[in-house]
């Protein structure tokens, strides 16, 4: 039976047992379901047809749009109560405008093009005692996404599970939940429009302790868990949890300019890494300037202090400190010093996420990979260079999910990289490593078919 007769199956099911399988999908949150309920969502969830994804998410998109004022207007109150918050990075990540809601609507309609990931064959082979292979792709099942201060990502990552065959449990940061609440009940009213359970897409309120505990005991099957935020959050989860976790790591990022560079690129690459959007996990951290740079000490000078007219706190390492000593350090336009030495070696290690950024440097490419390899998240890295024998070795030790040549950090995301939309940046080796779209999240299975064989 074809994956297409088997969804008409699973509808027929559905619409003859409509209100015994709707009363299993409108569980409310603190129920604890046995696990043939579990088992039987995430099989219903396999068999929805691409079309109905697609109707679903477009759907979506416009109910987004149909709604904008009410979901700035909740936007603005949960802006307004974080008024308060010393993080600069959570604003610009908390606050949603109507460019940004145009996003989002985009995002929606770039996932429902996509092809479906769901049944296609990976792999294809006849054995040689005849036994026919198929390796499929097929959806996770059910997954947790915990992040913080991004409503978008209450778009995007439900819009790639739900396409990708896999319901969505959202855990956002209680920042956003005037706003999360909202893009909720959108949700809700675009699966309703189709007729499809309001489980599929499933908004958690839970405190720090009751995320703890629902991470430690699940009251349901959870296939993967996502923490897309800081490193208190990453540490709580891995400690906790019971399945396994896809880490959406830290930046950290680095660009090294080598002896060769073009010099007006790499001021261009750096100012745009830095200050595009200071609250990305993709923008730039660390520079490391090649020692045989031409004219290093004025350049450098000058560099620090565009960046420093900018607002942003530029520090430089000690040996660094020493070339500039004889530089006038105060920027023209200010009675702050255009830069300062690092006041701890653990600055190197620090995600800033915010108006800040070390310079630094390094001897040769040798030195610099090593740097980079030692102190960098795994995320993002570049070299500017005009010599392709330097950019390949670099492109090829340094230890990043996102290698660049010439390029800004700032392009390692979903939709710039044409994923459409993202789930995370993962930073880790398995299952995938870099931007997780809708080809991305999705696991395998083997299909067998024999005609009698038996193992001898």
């Amino acid at each position: 039976m074809n994956r297409a007769r088997l969804g008409g199956c699973f509808t027929a099911i559905i619409k003859r047992r409509g209100s015994r399988l709707r009363r299993f999908f409108d569980l409310r949150e603190g129920v604890r379901l046995d696990k043939p309920v579990c088992h039987l969502r995430w099989k219903v969830s396999m068999f929805l047809s691409t079309a109905e994804k697609n109707a679903v998410l477009l759907t979506m998109a416009d109910l987004l749009l149909g709604r904008s004022e009410s979901i700035l207007e909740a936007n603005a109150a949960d802006v307004a109560a974080a008024s308060g918050h010393p993080d600069r990075a959570l604003f610009d990540r908390l606050h949603v405008d109507r460019n940004k809601l145009n996003g989002m609507a985009r995002a929606l309609q770039a996932v429902a093009t996509q092809p479906d990931p769901v049944g296609r064959v990976l792999e294809q082979k006849t054995l040689h005692n005849g036994l026919q292979l198929f390796n499929r792709a097929v959806p996770f099942g059910t997954i947790l996404i915990i992040y913080e201060s991004r409503p978008d990502v209450t778009i995007e990552a439900a819009s790639i599970a739900f396409k990708a065959g896999s319901r969505i449990l959202l855990k956002g940061g209680r920042e956003a939940a005037r706003t999360n609440q909202v893009l909720y009940e959108t949700w809700q009213a675009a699966l309703q429009k189709h007729d499809l359970p309001g489980d599929w897409v499933k908004l958690l309120t839970l405190d720090r302790v009751q995320t703890e505990e629902f991470l430690a005991h699940p009251p349901e099957r959870i296939d993967l868990i996502v923490p897309r935020g800081g490193s208190g959050l990453i540490a709580m989860v891995k400690r906790h949890a019971t399945c396994p976790v896809l880490i959406s790591g830290r930046g950290n990022n680095f660009l090294y300019v080598e002896a060769t560079a073009d010099w007006e690129m790499a001021r261009s690459l750096i100012q745009n890494a830095k200050l595009q959007k200071i609250s990305a996990c993709n923008a730039l951290d660390k520079v490391l300037l090649d020692t045989r740079l031409p004219e290093l000490v004025p350049r450098t000078a000058a560099l620090c202090r565009d960046l420093h007219r900018q607002g942003v706190l530029v520090w430089v390492d000690p040996e660094l400190a020493v070339r500039l000593s004889g530089v006038e350090i105060a920027d023209l336009n200010s009675e702050e010093p255009a830069w300062q030495t690092i006041d701890s070696p653990e600055r190197w290690d620090e995600e800033f996420l915010d108006y800040k950024i070390l310079i630094g440097l390094a001897a040769d490419l040798p030195s610099a990979i090593q740097q980079i390899n030692r102190h960098s998240g795994g995320h993002s890295a570049t070299i500017v260079t005009s010599d392709e024998s330097m950019a390949q070795p670099f492109m090829e030790q340094v230890d990043c999910a996102a290698v660049y040549h010439n390029a800004s950090t700032r392009f390692t995301d979903g939709g710039e990289l044409g994923l459409g939309a993202e789930l995370a940046i993962s930073t880790e080796k398995l299952h995938h490593r870099g931007p997780i779209g809708l080809e991305q999240l999705v696991t395998n299975k083997y299909y067998i078919h024999g005609t009698g064989q038996i193992r001898t």
